[in-house]
């Protein structure tokens, strides 16, 4: 009980802060908030260059522009399930080198992370390919067990069959993208620690 008070102080605390926030504190905040504006803009395709974008800014905000940019960014590098995730996940890590003024550590990390992806989706498919060859085998025993006369074991086989292959890939995939995901925060904390 008291994790969960000191919890609740940390937050009503917080919340009397923010009532008497600062003026700059404020500007700061706002300022964050349009960086994350114009990266959401950029991952969208509406806006072509960020730092164009945050020099047009004056230069005591251009900081904390920059840091709501690099926090949105960060948020859309995840482990893409899908070729439009894919892109996303891409044009983040373009626009965090593109942030960073074309660093070439920068695009190490950067590189290094989308080759994690593609081995990921890779991988992903090679286990999904097996497992479906691993069903396609138990049900054409099964086909046979039925042809053959012999009695299933206990209600519709083929309804058991399809409940077990969901439960095996939901567990397959959670442990391969817990694998692969370990990776990608492990990059994503050297970007934050190298954008700031």
């Amino acid at each position: 009980m008291a994790e969960i008070k000191s919890t609740m102080d940390l937050v009503m605390e917080r919340a009397a802060r923010m009532g008497k926030a600062s003026s700059d504190e404020l500007e700061t905040e706002n300022s964050r908030k349009k960086g994350m504006k114009l990266a959401a803009e950029f991952l969208d395709r509406k806006k072509t260059n960020l730092l164009e974008a945050l020099t047009g800014f004056p230069n005591e905000q251009q900081m904390a522009i920059r840091k709501g940019m690099v926090e949105v960014l960060l948020r859309n590098i995840f482990l893409p399930k899908d070729d439009e995730a894919q892109e996303r996940t891409r044009r983040a890590s373009e626009g965090i080198v593109e942030i960073g003024g074309g660093a070439a550590d920068l695009k190490t990390i950067c590189s290094e992370m989308q080759q994690a992806m593609e081995q990921y989706r890779k991988h992903r498919e090679q286990v999904k390919n097996q497992l479906e060859e691993q069903v396609k085998m138990q049900y054409d025993q099964l086909l046979a067990q039925q042809r053959s006369g012999m009695p299933a074991e206990g209600g519709n086989p083929e309804l058991a069959l399809q409940a077990q292959v969901k439960e095996e890939w939901d567990r397959l995939e959670s442990e391969l993208s817990g694998q692969y995901n370990q990776a990608i925060e492990q990059h994503k904390i050297m970007l934050q620690e190298r954008l700031g």
